[in-house]
């Protein structure tokens, strides 16, 4: 009987891996280069609301797969709700590997992954199948930093294209951010974990209070109890391949897949804006 359950839940396992939808590649144009992503689009011609989202000091996939799992979880499930979704692989289009303990970093949030951005929002204004004014930005650490700086009125884009409908940032390093008296020009949602000791939830209240009164609507959300890298996908701990951050102790894991729970439906709502 234990033998029969083992199998039937190792033929489940194998349909939902069949199931689970393959990414496409594509090649977005630099001024100097070629920036690689994987896509993820719904079935049909569209016009699709679309997710750019953006990989932290990790990168975004790994020898054996082109996109982690806990960007491919978050892909499935804004895709599950009818949004394309890009990735663009910031590190690996220059031939470069995880970032997270590199003392001088070649790619910088504010400055490279800012010009991928906006070359992936300048390459998704040209595609049929997205709908132009739902175009929105989610990110992950690094990512999330680079988020905040494209966000800026100084970064908006000088063309005629719809501007991006929202921002969700995860984890963000806000320090610069806060000390530079940032706002947004779209409206942007922070989501972190109280007890993140990599990034600065104080920071980032001060950087979003900060900003009330002469930005679009901004909005932080810190979950009590939660570190950082919480929302990483049904893992036993944080420091697998590609993780922005080192294992917590077991302890964390029940705050953390609350706080998982809970982002979820920050990101659907604040999506459906």
């Amino acid at each position: 009987m234990r033998l029969r359950s083992t199998a039937l839940f190792l033929m489940l396992l194998m349909s939902a891996a069949r199931a689970a939808p393959a990414p496409q590649q594509v090649d977005i144009p630099l001024a100097s280069g070629v920036l690689h992503a994987q896509l993820y689009k719904p079935e049909g011609e569209g016009p699709f609301p679309t997710v750019i989202a953006l990989h932290g000091c990790g990168g975004l996939g790994s020898h054996s797969d082109s996109v982690l799992p806990r960007y491919r979880d978050w892909a499935e499930r804004l895709l599950k709700a009818g949004n394309a979704v890009l990735l663009p692989d910031s590190y690996g289009s220059r031939e470069l590997g995880p970032q997270c303990r590199v003392k001088e970093m070649h790619v910088k949030a504010r400055r490279e992954r800012v010009t991928d951005i906006a070359a992936s929002r300048a390459w998704l204004m040209k595609q049929g199948w997205v709908a132009r004014d739902r175009v929105s930005l989610i990110g992950w650490a690094n990512g999330a930093s680079a988020l905040l700086w494209a966000v800026r009125p100084q970064s908006a884009a000088r063309d005629t294209s719809p501007d991006f409908r929202a921002a969700i940032a995860f984890y963000p390093d806000c320090r610069i951010s806060a000390g530079l008296g940032w706002s947004a020009r779209v409206p942007t949602l922070v989501l972190i974990g109280a007890d993140d000791d990599v990034s600065s939830p104080p920071a980032c209240r001060q950087m979003v209070d900060g900003a009330r009164g002469r930005s679009a609507l901004t909005r932080i959300v810190v979950y009590p109890g939660a570190y950082h890298d919480f929302d990483r996908a049904n893992t036993p701990l944080h420091a697998a391949a590609g993780s922005d951050a080192a294992a917590p102790e077991h302890g964390h894991l029940g705050t953390d897949a609350v706080a998982r729970a809970n982002a979820q439906k920050e990101v659907s709502q604040w999506l459906a804006r």
